[in-house]
């Protein structure tokens, strides 16, 4: 500690030194230029030594001594003192900024640093180095941000010195054509020399930029040919929601699209996620509105599930969607569809159960599976997934779901409506971990108040088949605590990951991020920019319509991205959860707003106050809006309520047009109707800006001629 002290002070003292003393007149030309005349030798020690040392302690005006340097030195002279002064200068910011701030900086964001160091300590040096070639950010901070990673020493001081290099000829050029001017005139000035060497001063980091995108593409795709002539424009792998709707808007462009499918056409979403869950739903509700029809006056008997009939039902549901997604139509559309397991072999070619198919640019859309975990005696209690969930004929009378998001809850739910005794178990303490606390405890008190046993905090660490029944050991994340659940079936509701196993990724070096998916830029582009991958392949939203969304950006940023790209927004990604009542959102959250450090202000209806909910029955939940301090600006908003996922909408439009409340508040809703609480809530954050000194003035005018 008292050695950061000491040279804390010691480089305060040459800053203070600098600025108190006119240390600028030191930087100047004049200064050593006279000294040159006089002093060849001591002038490049002296000019080296300044270098050196205002690198080192961040004085900003390193291209300003780069140019002197070539004013004073010339061309060679000037690039050699300024190379090596440049680097060891840099080096010395680096390893004072690593002593100082290292330590402190790794813990107190350890938790955001662990990706950033792994990259800096695989690719740090390549990183660096286009750092140095292309100046997007300032000299001196390049070298206090490198100190806080774990790139070696080593290694920062050699990829500076030849990242450098060809700036500092830039530079230095400039200045020794700027030492060729006698006389500051415009002819003086306006000579082919300096023209030249100012152009190429102010076009140095684009063509820089643009001579390393050559480079890199060309050492990617170095160790592959590029066929002469391709069989089609568009490969699509995974007929799901992403590559489905990739395809759709290649054809619709009038390209040739190739789409390959390995299992079935809709993928997850039509067979086995968002169809026949919500058709499943459908029928719990049913079971719901009839407990509610005594209030309503109704008098019915108990109602007696066949779930049979039901999950019949949850099939002919998928049937009747199914030709939406079918080979038919997208064979009509002009796509040639294709079935059997895909795999790339170069950077333009698929191998397709032994046949290989070439096209200027693929899109993997090959979608997500069911994560499971690694739990003793969890393959001896057959568990359930997401996926095999809809094989059931027989209703369980115990059905015990591990995982607390939203497939955990709409599932828990539903079954515990049909019949079922249920008990939902998530580690962390609180349910759907990516909504707020008041959401999470709305919906736990709901299914609570169903019947559902909700056990958070808790984890399954053993499960035991005994013949009639099955067992599941349960503990705390305290450790504290020990629970035996028993049980008929168990569904494992915890996640998905990724389909990447065999798709020939590894083989070309694509890569993929910690959770599994596969790492694009914000263009959708994998390391080979003609191969682009959207859906959960990708994330980061497992949602049918973000698969959607980023289908249109992949599908135009790979066939017209030589034109124009178009960088994908996750701002305005709508999210709901189909439980009773509906949780729906968009953009910020109170508890993202808070991770991120952005101020809100937050306005809140109730839905108990609603006309039309307390007609039908429905009055429960809530409107809740964030919105930029003392502003109409929507950051993001949360409904908690009936047929909330249509709602929403309402503020997807308005955040996506940047409509304030004030415009949402001026427009006119039928009535009685849910929206009109979407209205209301723009009044609550209307009623906080009333200006009461205004309304106070027109009270005293309109009261003027009344009666006392």
């Amino acid at each position: 500690m008292v050695k950061k002290i000491i040279l804390v002070m010691a480089i305060g003292g040459l800053l203070w030194s600098y600025f108190a003393l006119d240390g600028q007149r030191y930087l100047s030309a004049d200064f050593f230029r006279e000294l040159y005349l006089q002093r060849p030798v001591l002038t490049a020690a002296v000019y080296f030594s300044v270098y050196v040392i205002a690198t080192a302690v961040s004085i900003p005006g390193a291209a300003l001594l780069t140019i002197i340097g070539g004013m004073v030195f010339g061309l060679w002279v000037g690039t050699l003192l300024v190379s090596f002064a440049s680097s060891i200068g840099a080096t010395l910011a680096f390893l004072v900024s690593r002593f100082l701030l290292r330590d402190w900086v790794q813990q107190k964001f350890a938790a955001h640093l662990n990706t950033v160091n792994q990259g800096v300590e695989n690719q740090g040096g390549s990183y660096l180095f286009g750092l140095r070639l292309i100046p997007v950010f300032p000299f001196w901070m390049i070298n206090l941000v490198m100190g806080l990673t774990p790139l070696k020493t080593t290694t920062f001081y050699l990829v500076s010195q030849i990242g450098m290099l060809a700036g500092t000829l830039v530079y230095v050029n400039a200045g020794a054509s700027l030492s060729s001017i006698d006389e500051f005139s415009a002819a003086a000035i306006l000579t082919p020399a300096v023209i030249a060497s100012f152009a190429l001063l102010a076009i140095f980091p684009f063509v820089v930029r643009a001579l390393m995108a050559v480079y890199r593409r060309h050492m990617r795709y170095s160790a592959y040919t590029k066929p002469s002539k391709f069989d089609t424009n568009l490969i699509v792998i995974g007929a799901g929601s992403g590559g489905l709707v990739s395809a759709y808007i290649a054809a619709t462009l009038k390209a040739r699209v190739t789409l390959i499918e390995k299992d079935k056409m809709g993928g997850d979403c039509l067979n086995t996620g968002c169809v026949p869950s919500k058709a499943l739903i459908r029928a719990a509700r049913s079971m719901a509105e009839v407990q509610k029809a005594s209030a309503l006056g109704i008098n019915v008997s108990s109602p007696d599930v066949d779930f049979t009939r039901v999950m019949g039902r949850v099939q002919e549901v998928i049937k009747a969607i199914e030709p939406h997604d079918s080979v038919a139509r997208y064979t009509e559309l002009g796509v040639d569809c294709l079935y059997g397991t895909a795999k790339l072999v170069s950077p333009w070619v698929v191998d397709v159960d032994g046949r290989e198919i070439s096209a200027e640019n693929i899109i993997i859309a090959t979608g997500a599976r069911p994560a499971m975990p690694t739990i003793p005696g969890l393959d001896q209690v057959e568990p359930l997934t997401s996926e095999s969930l809809w094989q059931l004929q027989l209703l369980p009378k115990r059905l015990l779901i591990v995982g607390g998001g939203a497939i955990g809850c709409e599932l828990a739910q539903a079954f515990q409506r049909l019949g079922s005794q249920v008990t939902l178990v998530e580690m962390r303490q609180q349910l759907l971990p990516r909504d707020d606390y008041k959401v999470a405890a709305f919906a736990q008190d709901k299914l609570e108040s169903e019947g559902v046993n909700i056990l958070t905090g808790h984890s399954a660490t053993q499960f035991t088949y005994l013949g009639d029944h099955c067992t599941a050991s349960l503990q705390s994340s305290e450790g504290t605590e020990l629970k035996t659940i028993e049980f008929d079936r168990v569904l494992i509701a915890i996640g998905r990951r990724a389909n990447t196993s065999g798709l020939g990724l590894e083989a070309l070096g694509i890569p993929l991020r910690a959770n599994g998916t596969i790492v694009t830029d914000s263009y959708l582009r994998t390391c080979y920019p003609n191969i682009l991958a959207c859906g959960d392949v990708v994330g980061p939203y497992q949602l049918t319509h973000g698969a959607s969304h980023q289908a249109w950006f992949a599908a135009v940023n790979g066939l017209l991205g030589q034109f124009k790209k178009f960088a994908i927004d996750y701002r305005i990604m709508p999210q709901v959860v189909f439980t009773d009542p509906q949780i729906a959102r968009v953009g910020l959250n109170e508890t993202e707003a808070a991770e991120q450090g952005i101020d809100i202000e937050v306005s809140e209806y109730d839905l108990s106050d609603l006309d039309r909910a307390i007609a039908d029955y429905d009055a429960q939940g809530f409107i809740r809006v964030l919105t930029v301090p003392g502003k109409d600006r929507i950051l993001g908003a949360t409904i908690v309520g009936p047929q909330a996922g249509e709602l929403i909408n309402e503020f997807v439009i308005a955040m996506k047009h940047n409509l304030g409340l004030n415009k949402l508040l001026g427009t006119i809703r039928s009535y009685p109707t849910l929206s009109e609480g979407n209205r209301f809530v723009a009044g609550v954050w209307k009623r906080k800006y009333i200006p009461h000194k205004l309304l106070a003035i027109l009270q005293r005018y309109l009261r003027r001629n009344i009666k006392p």
